[in-house]
């Protein structure tokens, strides 16, 4: 029971150093590159930056007051834990938006939709990792991610943020929309790689008359585990064992060619395995 709690407090206290961390690398975007471009990164803050534009109001006040319906809905929806984290990371993310004593970056409009996507790319994904949003339209899709797991919260952000550039180009310059095109591009591909991780894996099936040969070829020379899995044929209804390895992207090759030396005439078809916990992977107990 204590090692429990120990436990759920060293989660606890990561994940809101991951938040803090985040809302401060994250809201760096804004007064080095972004606001002083005018370059409107979808959701919130985007909207804030538009007002921003025309009423000279501040960007991390106007999207905190913005983002108080939107928290009403995701305590009820989210519960009441990743409503207080996320509560807390607006909250930072607003004020560190205005109150870092930071100035902006000497870099032209390209470049500044790059690294300011970079940086907020990467405080929204270590906020994301500590179980919390900014509000916004990282709020609503994590919302969406909670109930439609197989859709990356890149692209539900993407969707979400693309609505918001193009009304910035009636208010803003159709140039500064194409930029901030370019921004949340990157912010979303950069979220997904903080959330997930840089290494990729592979799950593979494996379907063939001679599984066990392939079988212990693939302990002996990928040291990965082997699941064999109790499959019937479709057409003979015949008994069909089916082989299934997770492995890196980089072992792919090494598979196929395991498998072709043994069965040329092998079926196997491979699929991506977003995250991978256990025994030769990460540990379950350390991610996050």
């Amino acid at each position: 029971m204590k090692n429990r709690l120990s436990i759920r407090r060293k989660e606890g206290l990561l994940a809101y150093l991951q938040i803090v961390a985040g809302c401060a690398i994250g809201a760096l975007a804004y007064p080095m590159f972004l606001t002083p471009n005018d370059i409107a990164p979808g959701g919130v803050t985007g909207v804030a930056t538009i007002l921003h534009y025309l009423f000279s109001l501040p960007v991390g006040i106007t999207s905190l007051v913005i983002n108080v319906p939107l928290f009403l809905m995701g305590y009820r929806l989210l519960g009441r834990v990743f409503a207080f984290r996320s509560l807390i990371a607006t909250i930072l993310f607003s004020l560190f938006i205005d109150w870092l004593p930071v100035s902006a970056f000497p870099a032209d409009t390209l470049l500044s939709a790059v690294f300011g996507g970079v940086l907020l790319g990467v405080g929204l994904g270590l906020i994301l990792r500590g179980s919390a949003t900014t509000g916004g339209s990282d709020l609503i899709a994590k919302m969406i991610h909670k109930h439609f797991q197989h859709i990356p919260v890149g692209v539900i952000l993407f969707a979400i943020d693309f609505c918001v550039v193009v009304s910035a180009a009636f208010f803003i310059t159709p140039e500064a929309a194409l930029y901030a095109l370019i921004n949340i591009f990157i912010v979303a591909r950069v979220v997904d790689v903080v959330v997930q991780g840089f290494e990729r894996h592979q799950a593979c099936y494996i379907i063939t008359t001679h599984t066990d040969a392939i079988r212990q070829k693939l302990l002996d020379n990928l040291d990965r585990g082997i699941t064999i899995l109790n499959a019937k044929g479709g057409f003979s209804n015949a008994d069909r064992p089916v082989i299934l390895c997770i492995i890196s992207a980089q072992e792919l090759a090494r598979l196929k060619l395991i498998v072709r030396m043994e069965d040329e005439h092998a079926f196997v078809f491979i699929t991506n395995a977003n995250e991978v916990l256990g025994e030769g992977f990460d540990r379950l107990d350390a991610v996050k």
